[in-house]
Order: structure tokens, then sequence, then C-alpha cells
């Protein structure tokens, strides 16, 4: 029987240099929130490490995870025991000089389930992914969990409807985001509030285009020169806020009513009226 509702975890914690130290934090924060009742249960993104991205420094790739691998094997593990899903973000050493920005994802009976690989790499001022990741080429997924079917995208990804749009149409109903998005040094408290706007506009945006949740968790914490501001939240597929962090520590959960998507998708039928004829243009760069 397909499942009604769902409580979901998001794991919104700082992070430190010592990698040990993060995975058993978060492990534990996961263990916490399987307490508390959620069944899906989703990390920030690189959870096992600082974002390091904010300067080059190749000693950052010693940092790295191959897939599968040892965590792997002990999120799979994690998950089994607890009977959650687990979503975890970190850095994927793919091969000698391959390196990508991934998350797994593990069923709730301990079985791995796949991963997915950061599509869209920034190279902005403190955000210097292109120099660490290759692009993702495994496309746009969907797992089909014990708890419902879900979509992942990172972070930069999140900035572009496509990707929401495509994971959609493939059949998620959640999407989930792991986040790490912050200030610098020189970007004051309204910069900070034009930044979260236009965040929180963008997902509530792909929550009403496509009719689903949408769940995005940040870090939070000073890094360096970068102050990253939390506040991960929950939209209902009208894009309402269901729930939202502040900027400490913290696990958020938020109850999914899964016939909301149907209802909605009744209500205001954007995928049943899209005129999928006249889109051939969106493939290329801009259009002459």
């Amino acid at each position: 029987m397909e499942n009604q509702n769902v409580k979901i975890g998001l794991i919104q914690l700082e992070a430190s240099e010592n990698k040990a130290t993060n995975i058993e934090r978060t492990f534990n924060k996961i263990r916490e929130a399987a307490a508390g009742g959620a069944k899906i249960i989703c990390t920030q993104e690189m959870f096992t490490t600082t974002y390091f991205c904010r300067t080059h420094d190749e000693n950052h790739f010693d940092w790295a995870d191959p897939i599968p691998g040892k965590l792997t094997d002990e999120l799979s593990e994690l998950a089994g025991e607890l009977g959650v899903v687990i979503i975890a973000s970190f850095f994927e050493k793919r091969a000698k000089g391959v390196y990508h920005n991934s998350a797994t994802v593990h069923d709730a009976d301990g079985s791995f389930l796949g991963l997915y690989r950061k599509m869209h790499i920034p190279e902005d001022p403190g955000f210097h992914e292109k120099y660490y990741f290759t692009p993702g080429d495994l496309g746009y997924k969907v797992f089909d969990t014990a708890f419902g079917k879900i979509g992942v995208l990172i972070c930069w990804d999140q900035w572009y409807p496509e990707a929401a749009r495509l994971t959609a149409l493939k059949g998620a109903d959640i999407l989930f985001y792991p986040t790490a998005i912050g200030v610098l040094p020189e970007e004051g408290e309204e910069l900070k509030k034009e930044f979260m706007n236009a965040w929180e506009i963008t997902h509530k945006g792909h929550a009403v285009a496509n009719g689903c949740y949408v769940a995005s968790v940040n870090r939070v914490g000073q890094e360096g020169g970068s102050r990253f501001w939390g506040d991960s939240f929950v939209c209902g597929p009208f894009g309402q806020v269901i729930a939202q962090a502040g900027e400490e520590e913290t696990i958020l959960y938020a109850d999914i009513d899964f016939p909301q998507i149907e209802k909605q998708r009744q209500t205001w039928p954007f995928l049943r009226d899209r005129r999928i004829d006249s889109y051939s243009s969106i493939t290329k760069r801009l259009e002459d």
C-alpha cells in the first residue's frame, strides 16, 4: 500500500576540520532524527567536511571517499539498523584526478539505491567548485524508497528550474537539496536577507511549478570568512513553508502528506498543460 504520509528530518550542523568527528556527529543526529519519527533523513551538502571550496588547496582532495566504499557501507548499515532512508551528501573520489560532489541514497532495509552527482558546478568568490568537482554525468535521478519516490539535487542545482522539472517528471514527490549557502565577509545583513529571499522564492517556485514537496537543508557556522546561515526549510506543493529552522544546529522535521500532491496537481494542472511541442529551444544556450 502506498504511503499516505511520512515525516522527514533535515540535519543542519556546523562542520569542523576533523572529518571523523563530522561523521560521528552526523550519525548521532541521524539516530536522533529516527528516534524522533523521521523516516527519510537528509544531511547537508558535504557533511563529512567543512566547505573547503572557499580556497584552492590540493590537500583537500584527500578528504574524498570512494562510492561504494567504507562510508557508504556504514551509511547502509545505519539505514538498515534504524529502518530509515538516508540521503548523504559528500565528496566523492571516482578515480585518480576525477572527483564529484555527490549524494548517496540508502533504503530502510540497508540496501544501497544509488547516487546522484551534482550537475551544475559554480565558480564564484568563496565557492571555487570547478577546481574540485567534475560535473555530474548520471543525469537527474529518482529513487523509489520504502517511504516514497524522492529526487536529490545539490546546492547550485537549486537555481535551475530545468533540473527540478526533469526530476519531478521522473516521478519525484519530494525534491531534496543538500546545500551549503551563506555570505562572505564583505556581504552584510541586508545582502544576506536579499540572498535568502531569492533562495526561498526559487524553492517555492519549484514546489508550485511541479506540484511537489521541496526540502532544502543548509549548514550553519563560521568557516573562515564564510558564514553559513542555516534556515533549512520544507515547502509544500503550493509553495507554502511548512517547516523552517533558524541559524542554530538542529534537526528540522516536517510531515509530508502525499495525497496533497495529486490534489494540488488536479487543481493547478501545470504538468497537464505543458506545451512540450514548443520547448525545443530550451536545449540552446541562448535563443538566436
